[in-house]
């Protein structure tokens, strides 16, 4: 029986958590992760997508046996296209896609748009939708998220990750918010806790997954 997803992780060794794109227990059937090697954070997370070595994720295409086959960073998204049309099967790069939709129903003040690194999200990121970079919001550097990624670090304080997700939402939420959008691949475990915080319905990898292949994801992480 073929895994329902094939994720194209990065080379890292920071915790997958549950809700994390990486994590096993993300998904309701099999997933089949596919490490790319020499994919750091620091190669793939840069302002110059067009200098990414984009070989060994079109070699692992060829091996991914899943039904749907994703990336584990949404910094690829600039070669959804190109990798799509290698791919044999449904091929997501990044939630970064979902503003085909998104787009259709939110101005781009409207609209939140969270990720790993505000300095590195460039226009070519966002594709069709340059004018959506004003959506962009950061991570502050000091945060634990950040650090743990940045430094690939092997442990992580999940609780604390939590609370400063809530506190980071609420500072740079504002009265125009309509819909918050998850760039990072690693920011799904705390959904739970940034709805609460914003209360606005949330998009990110897990919904673009779940909106393409039905019944994949465990619900506790698309509610």
């Amino acid at each position: 029986m073929s895994p329902a997803v094939s994720v194209l992780q990065l080379d890292t060794d920071f915790p997958r958590v549950p809700g994390d794109v990486g994590c096993p227990a993300t998904y309701c059937g099999t997933v089949e992760v596919i490490r790319i090697p020499n994919a750091t954070v620091g190669s793939i997370v840069i302002d110059r997508p067009d200098l990414i070595n984009i070989t060994p994720f079109e070699k692992a295409l060829h091996k991914a046996r899943g039904d749907l086959v994703v990336t584990s960073c949404g910094f690829l998204s600039t070669w959804q296209e190109h990798l799509s049309a290698r791919s044999q099967k449904p091929f997501i790069s990044s939630a970064l896609t979902a503003l085909d939709a998104l787009s259709q129903h939110f101005a781009p003040q409207e609209l939140l748009i969270l990720t790993f690194d505000a300095n590195s999200l460039m226009r070519q990121h966002l594709g069709t939708h340059p004018d959506y970079l004003e959506s962009v919001v950061g991570l502050p550097k000091q945060m634990e998220l950040y650090q743990v990624i940045s430094q690939n670090r092997t442990a992580l304080d999940v609780e604390r990750v939590a609370a400063e997700m809530t506190g980071f939402i609420r500072s740079v939420q504002r009265t125009c918010h309509k819909h918050i959008l998850l760039e990072c691949t690693n920011l799904p475990p705390y959904k739970a806790a940034l709805r609460q915080a914003a209360g606005l319905p949330i998009s990110d990898i897990l919904t673009c997954i779940e909106a393409r292949q039905p019944g994949t994801i465990q619900p506790r992480f698309l509610d």
